[in-house]
Order: C-alpha cells, then sequence, then structure tokens
C-alpha cells in the first residue's frame, strides 16, 4: 500500500533537512493561452488549489494525463485510508515531504513530461496543504466532468447498488430536465451506511433524499412537535 511505501521510505531519509524553495511554478511558462480557464467556479481552499491545477494543466496541453493521474491516485485514498491520516500529521519534515511526493507522484502511473504534477505536489509541501491533496482530486474531477459537458450524478446508498438499478436510474434521469442538450450524464455511486437505506441522489444543485435516516429524522421531528 502507498501509505506503507511513504512510511518506509521517509524512514530511510538521512539527508539534511533544507527548507524547500518559497515559491515554485506549477508548470513552465505556457504553450497557449486558449481554453485555460477552469469552466465552473469551486470553493474551498481544495477548490482553489484544484482550479490553478487546472489553468496550469491547460496551459500546458496537459489537462488529460493530469486527469488520468489524479482519478489514480483518488483511487488510490480510497483504497489505502491511512494515506491522508500520514498526509494530516503535524510533524512531517522538509524531507518527509519531499519524499511522500516522490511516491505519490510515483503511484500516480502517468508520464508526468512537464513537471506539472511534481511542481503541483512540491507546492503543497511547500505550503502545509498536502493533507487537501484527496479533496483536490475529487473537485478536479469535478472540473473535467464540467469541461466534458458532463452533468454528475451522485447516488449514495446504503449498500452497493446493483448495476442493474444504477442503469435504471441512469436511463431515467438522462431523459430528464436535469440534463440539458447536448450534455452527458456521469453517474458516480457512493456507499454510506450511515443512511441506513434507500437513496440519496444529488445532480447539480438538487438533491432528492430518499433514505431511511432522512425518513426517520423526519418522523422524530413530527413526533417531538406532536407530544
Amino acid at each position: 500500500m502507498l501509505a506503507s511505501r511513504v512510511v518506509a521510505r521517509s524512514a530511510r531519509v538521512a539527508a539534511p533537512r533544507i527548507s524547500l524553495a518559497a515559491t515554485r511554478g506549477y508548470a513552465e511558462p505556457a504553450k497557449a493561452a486558449q481554453n485555460t480557464k477552469p469552466p465552473v467556479p469551486l470553493y474551498g481552499l481544495d477548490g482553489t488549489y484544484a482550479s490553478a491545477l487546472y489553468t496550469a494543466s491547460a496551459k500546458q496541453g496537459s489537462l488529460d494525463s493530469v486527469s488520468k493521474a489524479l482519478e489514480n491516485l483518488h483511487h488510490t485514498f480510497k483504497r489505502d485510508p491511512q494515506l491522508q491520516t500520514i498526509l494530516t500529521a503535524p510533524t512531517l519534515s522538509v524531507s518527509d515531504k519531499k519524499q511522500i511526493v516522490a511516491e505519490i507522484q510515483k503511484s500516480t502511473n502517468v508520464q508526468d513530461k512537464q513537471d506539472t504534477l511534481k511542481n503541483f505536489f512540491l507546492t503543497l509541501a511547500d505550503n502545509n496543504r498536502l493533507n487537501v491533496l484527496e479533496g483536490v482530486c475529487e473537485k478536479f474531477g469535478t472540473l473535467m466532468s464540467a469541461a466534458r459537458g458532463e452533468v454528475e450524478m451522485t447516488i449514495t446508498s446504503a449498500a452497493p447498488l446493483d448495476q442493474k438499478v444504477v442503469r435504471q436510474l441512469e436511463s431515467a434521469v438522462s431523459k430528464s430536465q436535469y440534463v440539458g442538450q447536448g450534455k452527458k450524464l456521469k453517474v458516480v455511486p457512493k456507499v454510506n451506511p450511515d443512511i441506513r437505506g434507500g437513496l440519496v441522489v444529488e445532480i447539480g444543485d438538487r438533491t432528492i433524499d430518499l433514505s431511511v435516516s432522512a425518513k426517520m429524522a423526519r418522523m422524530n421531528k413530527l413526533l417531538s412537535e406532536t407530544l
């Protein structure tokens, strides 16, 4: 697992602990300035970094490779929860961060020809923001979906849904008003046992909560107001 490799590699480091450069660009000078603006506004620190990386990648013409790298890294976070714990550790030294960046970049399985990813990861390390990397991966995916004309629909269930059910929901929503003409629907299934049963469907700024937990909350509220 990546977390284990990060710990092992950091433990082997014996080089002097010196500060990294105070500033660092995400990429080399832009080759082109067309279509570099993020397609949708994002909020939060992870959104800010994701937007900056999108612009840098667009200027370098490396959006597809960066997107693939962050998608792979996002899967790594899901498979290896300990990785996020390591990235949030307050005791990380400069040497630790450099080794973590090296392992993270290696785990993406993507050739970083312009060092866009390497410089971005090092910028996060410089600014003590490696802890937002998982969020950056997710937010960058949001930007890429918007750029591709995709409308994202998140389906949250208490247990993994049968693919037949997912396809039925996808087919129904694809024909609805929530997916505009010329747009593609992207379905993102998620599992959250806390909802106890049922579904929570999110598309755009609309949320349809059909979960058991929501029904119980409404029932409890009704009882408390009645009694």
